[in-house]
């Protein structure tokens, strides 16, 4: 089978060389790729370092080799264009049309699906100008991926910042296996939670569980990939930041309460994946608890943690929001589910079985998802990614 054609765009700024790393992962991972730099991404990476890493020559002028109408041809044969980095000048003249090099010229005659990665200092992201070139590029089907956070250049520190590259990568290979079917979560604006709470005993004990934050972190790549914005509140996690995902980190179930809460107020979907604790102890101890020789330790007393799934799914903090859920179980799983759906009030309720060696930290699952009007949806074992879209398949028709 022919190797999909990707297009790797760079324009001119310093996280060029970190595309470098991009253009390594998707040609060792078997596709055909076409660097086109601007002639300002060669004042960072020089043309050689891109023809030896993709083994194509890496033009900026629609000039070179006219006979084979580059400024046409190289577009029209994409299964992918992406921009990484994308700068501020770069994102106005594709939401302007304009095309004054190879680049441009390319954007202009794909057909395929495009992604692009900002990445500027804070103060050009947030520029009303900015803003405006990115809604109009996403209003137009592209994918726009959110900077991460973190060391700009020189000592500055903020938004804007290219995300990693394997992260990147991930965007890209979720945005091409969906092929044609579009960002259909263009413009919505979505809520997950990951990871396991803690509920801490004293300075260095606390009550956990196994939960990786695996399944979560998949629903927001995926989130991302078809085109929304996420915000990911991330309990105890030890996972790589998504690209274009907001990840805001918690640690117990008041502390992830609080942070879904506030980013629910403008979300039009909130799936609720994270194993928050059941249970917090009634008192921590300011110092670490002592065995005390002869004799047995106090019992420990337990309250309940707030129950977050079902407020979410009683006040929808905004109207016509679409409410998910998961239930681990050990037993009875559908039927624990079932009534589970009932008690919670969600839209969904994705169920599965786990144990010691079933899915908690492992790269699969399997599950039911549960709907509130009674339908049922077998979900195969495989990777988390693919219970993932299934998830966002049956959340796009429930959005309001």
């Amino acid at each position: 089978m022919d190797k999909p054609k990707v297009v790797l765009g760079v324009s001119g700024g310093i996280a060029a060389y970190k595309a470098c790393e991009l253009l390594r992962r998707l040609t060792e991972s078997g596709h055909d790729v076409r660097v086109v730099p601007t002639a300002s991404a060669l004042n960072f990476v020089g043309e050689a370092t891109w023809a030896a890493l993709s083994g194509h020559p890496a033009g900026t002028e629609v000039w070179e080799s006219v006979h084979e109408v580059p400024h046409v041809r190289i577009g029209q044969g994409a299964d992918l264009v992406v921009v990484a980095p994308a700068t501020a000048d770069l994102l106005a003249k594709a939401a302007h049309g304009l095309a004054d090099d190879l680049l441009t010229n390319t954007l202009l005659t794909a057909r395929c699906p495009v992604v692009f990665v900002p990445a500027m200092h804070t103060e050009m992201w947030e520029h009303p100008a900015t803003q405006e070139n990115v809604a109009t590029l996403r209003r137009r089907g592209a994918v726009v991926v959110e900077p991460a956070v973190g060391r700009l250049t020189g000592k500055d520190t903020g938004k804007g910042r290219l995300p990693d590259p394997e992260e990147i990568y991930e965007v890209c290979r979720r945005v091409l296996a969906r092929g044609t079917a579009g960002p259909d979560l263009a413009g919505r604006h979505v809520v997950i939670s990951a990871g396991g709470t803690r509920e801490p005993l004293d300075p260095v004990r606390f009550l956990g569980n196994r939960s990786s934050g695996k399944q979560g972190y998949a629903l927001a790549r995926t989130a991302a990939a078809r085109g929304a914005r996420v915000t990911l509140v991330a309990a105890n996690t030890a996972l790589p930041d998504p690209a274009g995902v907001d990840v805001v980190r918690v640690g117990t179930a008041v502390q992830l309460r609080e942070a879904v809460l506030k980013a629910a107020t403008d979300a039009d979907a909130v799936v609720m994946a994270a194993a928050v604790a059941d249970f917090r102890p009634a008192e921590y101890a300011t110092g670490k608890i002592k065995k005390q020789d002869g004799q047995e330790p106090a019992p420990v007393v337990l309250v309940r943690n707030p129950d977050i799934l079902a407020e979410i799914s009683a006040e929808r903090p905004r109207a016509g929001q679409v409410v998910v859920g998961f239930a681990a179980e050990t037993d009875d799983v559908l039927a624990n589910g079932r009534a589970k759906l009932r008690r919670k009030g969600c839209d969904l309720l994705v169920v599965n079985e786990v144990g010691e060696a079933k899915t908690f930290g492992s790269e699969e699952n399997e599950a039911v998802i549960l709907a509130s009007d009674g339908a049922e949806t077998a979900v195969p074992h495989g990777p988390k990614e693919a219970l993932a879209d299934l998830v966002w398949d049956q959340v796009v028709p429930r959005l309001a």
